[in-house]
């Protein structure tokens, strides 16, 4: 710790423990005054203490600062800020608001925090939420290194912290179910599913109040702060609970070669627009961290919630990055997914930058070296840059590999050369890159949409739960129920969605690229047809346990295949699957050898690839059409093909563990409508 200055510094910003107490350092051009407010408990309403900053002494720049002797980890505190309220011209300071601190590593949000009060100007509401200050150096690692798990070898499981263990039937105490403790239960499961990393929905505090009237925002897509693990995650509530059952976490993923990735929402905040609730950054900056309109009283809404982080200002730039790191240095997460990033590439005026300069601050941050970043590489504001996302090292969701799987797959006209494409990793999309193929991160669903089960069940979304009247959620599904709308009991109609449901599964996991799966959509998790489930904080949002025994041959099916992709006994060099494959021969066909089928109303595609260094040949079929195809098979002179997929097979002839593979005798395959099959050959076996 360093000897700390009488009136404080102006860096670090946020609060920073030092010899006999705390320095606090905040940033706000406009304001007039400034106080920091410090409270006892999580529900008090007014402070027990206010430090009033001398301008004279304790205003360096724009940056107000106070060492404040005494304080500890675990102190609760906000900010107070006096100013001009004159939203015309972009500035909405208000002084009766208690406000987090940008830079706050731990948030309470107490019992009776009202975001409606919050969002009256004048008034002081209900107990508002608190920052808290925590000691980073206080944990103990052990001997904690991340996987650093190349891109080639990760399978990605998308979930969420809540819903995977809040469901009765997950088998967790219930004084952990729903929380950081609760995951960490559920680690050997992942690890023997063949999951690699968990892509978690976002973790940082956020307000639950930020849904419809009656519902919750279950998501998390509201934050509040940039550094703060949200704490109703933690079965431990104290101020200091959070951030370390979330270091619990993530050290016990690691141990298990699991990385963490986090979903992360620098695209807006929970303050929402003109009439949202004052939390923090709108009372201490307004116009520096949101991108305003003309009509400086209005918020551009790029994002779709409300308001947009001018994330290109650069004290926000400052902002992201230093959460960034924090989450990679304190933290030790392993990666980002990048909500709507291409947010981060807009300028004040909402224009597209050429060369987006918070996108290349992260991009080039020694610190951020060798880890994941992922982009959602589109926003609310109609900007799609999928395979034109700015940087050398992104990945990007691959949100056409998900478009035009699905149409293959229901039987769409014209989607045999786009779906060619997705296979191999999107060169039509990616290749002006010259990049690896692992820059398509692909997906046939993700928590925004159906789920699997229902990708296959429903035709059209059922959301009126959320309370929108059913307008609210995506209407392009591109889904088929496979003939009945909902749930059936029809055993044939029950079949074709299971089929359907590893077709899905095996373009995924068998497509160069990194594949994710949702969360239960190996054991068919269903949300009732409602494909934006954001507010359902109910079993509609979470994993029901039970569907596992139900569903145990896709359960199987996912394990084997994920297995086999991370297999690295195919040759000399230990290669993985998808390694292998990229170094192929490739040579496509249809229902005849070396005759593939591109017209629009075809919907069969068969490819050969061919590995010559190691003598083995792996041959794939795919018929989305609604009858039967016999296929004719390369001709094999010393080798034997063998059975190796076959969705329209029962369980456990579906798929079999690849050193156990029948051997199939004949010139031809007959692939069963809607059915994906796969076939592989060592010469001389």
């Amino acid at each position: 710790m360093r000897t700390h200055h009488p009136s404080g510094l102006p860096h670090p910003l946020g609060p920073h423990l030092e010899h006999g107490g705390a320095n606090f350092s905040i940033f706000s051009k406009s304001a007039t005054e400034v106080e920091l407010l410090l409270f006892d408990d999580a529900g008090d309403l007014r402070p027990s203490r206010v430090v009033a900053l001398d301008p004279a002494t304790q205003r360096t720049y724009h940056y107000w600062h106070a060492f404040v002797p005494g304080v500890e980890a675990g102190q609760l505190y906000a900010w107070r800020m006096g100013g001009p309220y004159d939203p015309a011209r972009g500035m909405r300071f208000d002084p009766s608001k208690a406000l987090l601190d940008p830079y706050g590593k731990g948030v309470v949000i107490p019992h009776g925090y009202d975001r409606v009060a919050s969002s009256v100007y004048g008034e002081a509401a209900g107990p508002p939420m608190k920052s808290v200050v925590v000691d980073p150096s206080a944990y103990d690692w052990e001997d904690d290194k991340p996987p650093r798990r190349p891109a080639s070898r990760t399978v990605i499981y998308e979930a969420h912290v809540r819903g995977m263990t809040r469901h009765p039937s997950s088998g967790v105490d219930v004084a952990r179910r729903g929380t950081y403790a609760g995951l960490i239960e559920k680690i050997p499961y992942l690890k023997d599913l063949g999951i690699t990393a968990v892509e978690l929905l976002p973790v940082f505090a956020y307000d639950a109040q930020d849904a419809p009237p009656g519902l919750t925002n279950y998501w998390g897509y509201a934050p509040v702060s940039f550094f703060a693990p949200h704490p109703a995650y933690s079965s431990d509530q104290s101020p200091l609970g959070p951030m370390n059952e979330f270091r619990d976490l993530v050290k016990a993923m690691h141990r298990a070669g699991i990385e963490v990735i986090l979903d992360v929402v620098y695209n807006h905040t929970a303050e929402g627009g003109a009439d949202g609730p004052t939390l923090g950054f709108r009372g201490i900056e307004n116009a520096a961290y949101y991108l305003l309109e003309r009509d400086r009283s209005q918020y551009a809404n790029y994002s779709g919630t409300g308001n947009t982080l001018r994330a290109n200002h650069p004290v926000v730039r400052r902002l992201i990055l230093d959460s960034l790191r924090f989450w990679v240095d304190e933290m030790h997460v392993d990666g980002f997914r990048f909500d709507l990033a291409s947010i981060l590439a807009r300028d004040e005026e909402g224009h597209v930058l050429p060369d987006p300069p918070v996108l290349w601050d992260i991009e080039t941050d020694p610190a951020l070296a060798g880890v994941k970043l992922i982009a959602e590489a589109w926003d609310a504001g109609g900007l799609y840059q999928v395979g034109s996302f700015t940087g050398d090292s992104w990945k990007e969701w691959n949100g056409r590999f998900r478009d035009d799987v699905r149409d293959f797959l229901r039987g769409e006209k014209g989607s045999v050369r786009r779906v060619a494409d997705r296979l191999l990793g999107s060169p039509e999309i990616y290749g002006h890159k010259e990049r690896e193929a692992e820059q398509s991160v692909n997906f046939a669903t993700c928590h925004d949409g159906f789920t699997l089960n229902d990708l296959v069940s429903y035709s059209e979304k059922r959301n009126e739960a959320n309370g929108e009247g059913n307008e609210d959620g995506g209407d392009d599904n591109r889904s088929w129920n496979c003939g009945v709308e909902g749930p059936s009991d029809d055993p044939a109609v029950e079949a074709l969605r299971n089929r359907q449901a590893k077709n899905f599964l095996s373009v995924t996991l068998l497509s160069l690229g990194i594949p994710m799966i949702l969360m239960g959509d190996e054991m068919r998790r269903t949300q009732g047809g409602n494909n934006n489930a954001y507010c359902q904080d109910n079993e509609t949002g979470w994993l029901d346990w039970s569907l596992l025994e139900k569903h145990a041959d896709l359960h199987r099916f996912v394990k084997l295949l994920a297995a086999r992709r991370q297999r690295r006994d195919l040759g000399r060099e230990r290669q993985c699957l998808s390694e292998l494959i990229r170094e192929a021969d490739i040579v496509w066909h249809g229902t005849r050898c070396g005759h593939p089928d591109w017209s629009d109303d075809s919907h069969s595609l068969a490819f050969t690839v061919e590995l010559r260094r190691h003598r083995m040949r792996f041959h794939y079929l795919m018929n989305a059409w609604h009858e039967a195809l016999d296929f004719e098979l390369p001709c094999a002179p010393g080798g034997l093909w063998k059975r190796w997929i076959d969705t329209a097979l029962p369980s456990p002839e579906d798929v079999v563990v690849w050193e156990e593979a029948p051997v199939f005798e004949g010139s031809s395959y007959r692939v069963e409508a809607h059915a994906v099959a796969a076939l592989v050959m060592s010469h001389g076996s």
